[in-house]
């Protein structure tokens, strides 16, 4: 990764010079912050633009070194170091090398054991260092910590310049706490507090110096605390063990409300815990409930796309989230114009920000709205809501940000009056593209050139057309029975108007876009997939479109690509040309499913499941290269993902409601649980699910694999709810 270059100018993609520092960084998240570290647990001087590692609250990274050394300046050896299963701690093991005295060994190699864990909990990382030794004689040795705050934006992490920084103070030194502090540009006070449970035998500004003596067999525990505090707000003062107890109750909570799901798999499982562990992990209580912030360490932050997504795809275990998503996003909904923020009255979030630059105006994201298909995917989510859990109380309290949303879709949506959905950029800081591949140059013709705006989307046609249908449902229940005709009526006209608009016979597939010309973008893309998922796309379409998302150009056998290799502006390399996303893949493969493609929807789930069976800690990233599987190797890391990506660790579930062919619906008066052709591929003998919360009612379940067939099976039922399978 030396010197690697990542160099495109969209907002999900800013300038990042250089690689990860490591592929195997250990991530903690809670609530509104994280912390990045290396595989040994530290924290390796990370620069702005060169490298993620630090300790983040609210946008800012108020550590920027945290280095474990030896006084001689070598690192402890490492024995191992992970993310516990349930993602509540990072833990790792080291050894000494040959530690010297004017030549001489004085403590052998692999004398000592140094245990490490690290836990976040609000806004503290605490510490926990347990050392022994192991030789058979008393040890003397000196460690030493090694610490820096740097207070860079977000932004600026990723490689943005900026004009101006605030002011650092002077740093204040006592007996056990060293504190940082910065008065950043917009007011704001920033501070880091490092507290150390003893006394060391020196104390500066930049290290902290522990001189230990140890018997044979002797061990001695110390704890550091790291605080973040920011405009006054000074968190808890909890210890490690509180700050334990209360990560433990949240993770336990967490089980007893989700159901368990168990494969005949071992590896399969590790995937699906480490996805529920991630998901877990960055979902953060908001004022109106659970919600997925993106992802770490770029997108630690509520997104609306990102949200509604990742609560669609785990609607079917756990409409909670689906819920907190949608009365957060009600509750952020637009009322007025505002260019500067891309806001237009009943346009739905694309994501906030906390810190120094964007209360500065420097970027515009502080409260943002540049985007085309959030909106109509708030109501997709609404009336999917409603069908999976019945809460008609709650459609009704934001029915009124339902109707607004769909007014936006007609009044500033289309805003040509062609009945397309389009953007054009407004805010000069804002994004150019304004679909789920924002990148500057990620919209262009087939010979490579841009296009130019406005801007309609296949997808956000797709969505559209989803949120009329959605949006009829949700009427009739409320016996609002003209406007459900006229929501229907108007899915109708637009799934006409769009296949004779979009569709390219040439190649086979949908157009990526409409340019401001109404000429289509002829670009084979991973986006006229999701066509499947609403239902747009006519059937004698959808066979040639599968056709084509599964040729060699466009399936490396990972997943789909973002942009076919047949295409001009292809470069597996490029964060939406040529890359393979989860999510993307994952709403294919559910748009598969409703056309009927079983098949081609396992091999989806298939490719994926290798890529999270090769990689650590069985974690999918936001987005990996697109070259082709190649034998005996895993796939190619895009440099900079964000890992773990809210969207891509629910990817899992949705691939498996698509293969299970699963339905749900509350909607009636009597809940049922309907399977429509269910698969299983060829690994998985046996999925057993317990605990499947439907209204009052609980079912536990078993899939079992048979040469051509799959059975379904209902090993326990509590209340009343009807299990169906269609064959």
């Amino acid at each position: 990764m030396k010197n690697e270059i990542i160099q495109n100018t969209g907002q999900h993609d800013a300038a990042v010079i250089s690689g990860r520092f490591d592929d195997r960084t250990r991530v903690l998240k809670y609530s509104d912050s994280f912390a990045v570290f290396d595989h040994y647990g530290d924290i390796r001087s990370a620069t702005p633009g060169k490298g993620e590692l630090g300790i983040y609250h609210q946008d800012t990274r108020f550590l920027s070194k945290l280095e474990l050394l030896f006084a001689d300046g070598s690192r402890p050896m490492l024995l191992n170091s992970t993310i516990l299963e349930d993602n509540s701690l990072l833990v790792a093991d080291y050894t000494n090398p040959e530690l010297y005295k004017n030549e001489t060994i004085v403590i052998p190699k692999d004398t000592l054991h140094i245990f490490r864990s690290v836990l976040l909990w609000e806004s503290v990382c605490h510490s926990h260092f347990r050392i022994i030794n192991f030789g058979c004689a008393p040890i003397e040795f000196s460690l030493v910590l090694e610490y820096a705050a740097d207070y860079a934006d977000i932004f600026e992490v990723r490689g943005t310049k900026r004009r101006k920084n605030g002011q650092h103070l002077k740093e204040e030194v006592n007996d056990q706490e060293v504190i940082f502090s910065y008065v950043g540009l917009d007011g704001v006070t920033r501070r880091t507090r490092l507290w150390l449970s003893l006394t060391p035998h020196d104390i500066t500004a930049s290290a902290i110096h522990l001189n230990l003596h140890l018997l044979p067999r002797e061990e001695n525990n110390f704890y550091l605390k790291i605080s973040c505090e920011s405009a006054g707000v000074v968190p808890r003062n909890t210890n490690y063990a509180d700050a334990y107890t209360n990560i433990s109750r949240i993770v336990e909570n967490f089980r007893r409300q989700d159901c368990a799901i168990h494969t005949s798999s071992e590896q399969f499982n590790n995937w699906l815990k480490r996805s529920l562990a991630d998901l877990h992990m960055l979902i953060s209580e908001t004022p109106q409930g659970l919600y997925p912030y993106a992802g770490v360490p770029w997108f630690s932050t509520p997104f609306g796309r990102d949200g509604i997504i990742t609560a669609l795809q785990c609607l079917w275990f756990n409409p909670d989230v689906a819920r907190g998503v949608l009365a957060y996003l009600a509750a952020n909904q637009a009322h007025e114009l505002n260019p500067d923020q891309e806001a237009e009255p009943g346009k739905i979030l694309h994501e906030t920000r906390q810190g120094e630059m964007a209360r500065c105006g420097e970027i515009a994201f502080e409260k943002y709205y540049g985007t085309a298909d959030a909106t109509p995917m708030f109501v997709m989510l609404a009336g999917a809501y409603y069908e999976r859990t019945g809460d008609r109380a709650f459609i009704e309290e934001i029915w009124t940000n339902i109707e607004q949303a769909l007014l936006w879709i007609e009044r500033y949506g289309d805003i040509d009056g062609d009945g397309f959905v389009e953007y054009a950029q407004h805010a000069t800081k804002g994004l150019v593209h304004q679909g789920w591949k924002d990148s500057d140059d990620s919209i262009f013709h087939a010979d490579g050139r841009s296009a130019k705006g406005p801007i309609a989307l296949c997808e956000v046609q797709a969505y559209v057309y989803g949120a009329w249908e959605q949006a009829a449902k949700l009427a009739e229940m409320l016996h609002e029975e003209k406007l459900a005709s006229g929501f229907k009526q108007k899915a109708r006209q637009l799934k006409l108007k769009f296949n004779q608009a979009f569709w390219c016979e040439e190649i086979a597939t949908y157009a990526i876009a409409l340019d401001g010309d109404k000429l289509p973008c002829e670009v084979r893309s991973s986006n006229a997939g999701h066509t499947l998922l609403t239902g747009i796309a006519f059937p004698e379409h959808a066979q040639r479109l599968v056709e084509t998302l599964f040729s060699n150009k466009s399936f490396s056998e990972w997943g789909i690509r973002t942009i076919a290799a047949s295409e001009a502006n292809y470069n597996p390399m490029s964060y939406h040309n040529g890359a393979v996303w989860p999510h993307d893949n994952s709403l294919i493969a559910m748009g598969l499913s409703r056309y009927g493609f079983k098949n081609e929807a396992m091999q989806i789930l298939t490719g994926l499941f290798n890529v999270a069976n090769a990689l650590d800690l069985y974690r999918l990233p936001e987005l990996f290269c697109g070259f082709r599987r190649r034998p005996a190797q895993g796939p190619t890391l895009y440099p900079v993902a964000c890992t773990p990506q809210a969207w891509a660790a629910t990817t899992v579930f949705y691939l498996l409601e698509a293969c299970f062919g699963l339905g749900i619906s509350c909607g009636e008066e009597k809940p049922s649980v309907c399977f429509y052709y269910p698969h299983l591929p060829d690994y998985l003998e046996k999925i057993e699910i317990r605990n499947l919360r439907i209204g009052q009612s609980s079912i536990d379940f078993a899939l079992q694999r048979h040469d051509k067939d799959v059975s379904v099976y209902v090993l326990h039922k509590e209340g009343e709810v009807e299990i169906k399978v269609v064959k």
